[in-house]
């Protein structure tokens, strides 16, 4: 089974599943900066939102055909740059002295 898995193909679907969680979550604070700007912010976040998810679902579809192992990486990459991002862009904890 592991022999008839295609690494190069699963590396090419790990770097446009990179590529697309960076431009997807560029896009996602380019959206949230201009939404607390405006008087109206759901005219922003909606179209933004749409917009975004359509584009990371073309490119999921378009990864799709070249096979399996490279929407595999594009799924892991995706997920792994979200981890990250979601990780080092929490709010600190405070330490808190004992009562």
């Amino acid at each position: 089974m592991l022999a008839s898995f295609d690494f190069p193909l699963f590396g090419f679907g790990l770097l446009a599943g990179a590529l697309a969680a960076a431009l997807f979550f560029a896009g996602l604070a380019w959206g949230m900066r201009l939404a607390l700007r405006a008087p109206r912010p759901v005219a922003v976040l909606l179209p933004s939102a749409a917009l975004r998810i359509a584009l990371l679902l073309g490119a999921g579809w378009w990864v799709a055909t070249w096979g399996v192992a490279a929407i595999l990486g594009f799924a892991l990459a995706f997920m792994v740059v979200r981890l990250i991002l979601l990780t080092a862009l929490q709010p600190k904890k405070e330490a808190t002295p004992w009562k």
